[in-house]
């Protein structure tokens, strides 16, 4: 009964500290995206340089997309004559590097694991972004008319007070929440199990800080998952508790939050399986790399 007691305090309280981030966060976002519109933001990303890359890994973390809702996204912005390497850099960017995400971490992983995480994914998206433009990707993207179908976009304009824009912004914020609710359910409901009754032994004996291969298999276990961040991150920290390396669970959450086989159903009904394997890898080894890289830090 104790541990039953243990877990359900757990579920409640996690679940309540998540509910009250991602309302908050997700509010703020849809109120700066009034006020900084996608169509500005396309005609930052043609930049020349890095500073086209740097831009489009900031629109991705502007935008609290998951990873299959990323590709309507791409579309619009490739259908607007963005810049391919940019593209890819808020392709990778987008469900892994977003405010909620950075914020959740912060709250329950600390300051300094959020600081990390932000720079490990911020540098590598601009970097394989680069990488993919340099190595010809853009012969990946196949020859199909593609349509403008950009995630809903306020009809708010300039000539609305600020009370309209911030309605609109809570509705929206309301909206991504009620969208990602089941997922926050399911992740923070096993992340409870995991917390409750998960053997700690067993955990440190499969993916503890002594296990090399620990990282990898947590990458790769991740990729193919259907799971966002929200649902990863609870799991990650119970998993933690129990004594799997921080690592392995950065690189579960990159791995689970930057790719799925949805997506890469998604992403090859535009881009040939080659460059998908690109984008895939790329994924996988941002997701290693980091893993790696917080255990050393």
């Amino acid at each position: 009964m104790n541990t039953f007691t243990d877990t359900l305090y757990y579920f409640l309280f996690i679940m309540a500290e998540l509910t009250v981030l991602f309302l908050a966060i997700s509010t703020l976002v849809a109120l700066l995206l009034i006020y900084i519109p996608h169509n500005k933001l396309r005609k930052y990303i043609n930049r020349k340089g890095f500073g086209g890359y740097f831009m489009g890994t900031v629109l991705g973390s502007l935008t609290p997309f998951c990873a299959c809702s990323t590709i309507p996204m791409t579309l619009g912005l490739l259908n607007a004559g963005a810049s391919f390497g940019p593209v890819m850099s808020f392709v990778i960017s987008s469900p892994l590097l977003n405010p909620i995400i950075i914020i959740m971490i912060a709250t329950l992983m600390g300051l300094k694991a959020s600081i990390l995480y932000f720079a490990v994914t911020f540098i590598g998206s601009m970097l394989f972004g680069y990488i993919l433009e340099i190595t010809g990707g853009k012969t990946g993207i196949k020859k199909i008319g593609i349509r403008n179908n950009n995630a809903k976009i306020s009809n708010i304009t300039d000539t609305n007070t600020f009370l309209e824009k911030l309605k609109s912004a809570i509705s929206t914020g309301w909206s991504d929440y009620t969208g990602v609710f089941v997922y926050l359910l399911i992740g923070v409901g096993i992340g409870a199990g995991i917390y409750g009754y998960l053997p700690s032994d067993f955990v440190i004996k499969i993916a503890g800080p002594d296990n090399f291969f620990a990282i990898p298999v947590a990458a790769t276990v991740g990729v193919p998952m259907y799971i966002r961040a929200e649902t990863a991150i609870p799991i990650g920290i119970a998993l933690l508790g129990k004594g799997m390396s921080i690592g392995a669970v950065i690189a579960l959450i990159i791995g689970g939050a930057g790719m799925a086989i949805p997506e890469m159903v998604m992403l090859s009904g535009i881009f040939k399986k080659k460059l998908v394997a690109a984008i895939v890898s790329v994924i996988w080894l941002t997701a290693v790399i980091g893993g790696f890289i917080f255990n050393l830090l």
